[in-house]
This record gives structure tokens, C-alpha cells and sequence, in this order.
């Protein structure tokens, strides 16, 4: 069995939308057979399109599973949903950009500035929201595991903790 080549940082699922911050573990895991039969594609790009069909996959059984649940049919979420940059602005240089083989996050901005600034943003969400008065009463958000109010499996506790990203919340 394959091993998953990205890991779940932390989840936030609102009324309307959600979020997902992964950590890409490798992105030059790949064969040299497999290299040469897709010269034009870098293995970045591959992993992108992995991720991104990882993330379709998500979506599609979610979608299944609540029209089961909820004996109905049809979509859950927006077509053609897209990346949201988190730092758009004029005065501030964007975190990611897109291409024709997904997001990638801008690199000139340092390693730990844009996972603390997500982290942030994606707890603090429901608040922002007026949901909840404190982000570790959402329900549906990794900040219960983090905060450790609750046991998820989601997370990588040992990364954000290397990130030193929940101590901020």
C-alpha cells in the first residue's frame, strides 16, 4: 500500500465552505520511469495533481455520504471552488499564485509566516463568523485537538508543534 505523501496540518468546516492546511511531505518521490514517460510535467507539479485528486476524492465521498445520510442527490459545495489567498492585498505580496498544474504558495514569503497565518485564520474562522465566542468551542474545527479538548486523529501535532503554530491561537 502506498503511503499518503501529504498529511492533514488541521480541518475547519463551516456552514458554507471549509478548510483543509496539508503538508506536502515530499515532492521529488517519484521513479525515474515515471519521470521520463512525463517529461514535460516537474514532480511538483505531479504532486499538486495528486493532491488535487486526493482532494476530489474527499469531496466526492463526503458528497455521497450526506446525500445517503440525508436521502437526497445533487452537489454539496460551489462549482469550480478555488484557493483563496489568505494575504491578498495591494500592499502585500499574495502567498500562492496559481498555475495550469494548481496552487503553489509563494516562496518569498518565510517558511513558518504563511502556516501560522493560515492556522490562524482557520480557527479563528467561526469566531469571525459570530458562531462561536472562542475558537476552541467550534465543534467542527481541529482547534478542539490542538487546544486538547478532544482527541483527533486529523492533525499533526508534532509539525505544528516543530511550527510552533498553536500556541498562538
Amino acid at each position: 500500500m502506498e503511503q499518503r505523501k501529504f498529511k492533514s496540518y488541521l480541518t475547519g468546516l463551516m456552514p458554507n465552505h471549509f478548510h483543509l492546511l496539508v503538508y506536502i511531505k515530499d515532492t521529488h518521490q517519484m521513479t525515474s520511469s515515471h519521470l521520463m514517460s512525463n517529461k514535460q510535467e516537474q514532480p511538483s507539479h505531479q504532486m499538486s495533481s495528486q493532491l488535487t485528486k486526493s482532494i476530489a476524492t474527499l469531496l466526492r465521498s463526503y458528497t455521497r455520504a450526506i446525500n445517503i445520510q440525508e436521502n437526497r442527490t445533487g452537489s454539496l459545495f460551489k462549482p469550480h471552488t478555488k484557493a483563496q489567498c489568505l494575504t491578498k492585498a495591494e500592499s502585500i505580496t499574495p502567498s500562492y499564485f496559481n498555475s495550469p498544474y494548481g496552487t503553489y504558495l509563494n516562496l518569498s514569503i518565510p517558511e513558518r509566516e504563511y502556516p501560522q497565518l493560515c492556522f490562524d485564520y482557520i480557527h479563528n474562522n467561526p469566531v469571525k463568523a459570530n458562531l462561536v465566542k472562542n475558537a476552541e468551542d467550534w465543534e467542527f474545527s481541529s482547534c478542539k485537538d490542538y487546544c486538547g479538548l478532544r482527541n483527533g486523529k486529523l492533525i499533526n501535532r508534532e509539525r505544528a508543534i516543530e511550527y510552533s503554530l498553536f500556541k498562538r491561537i
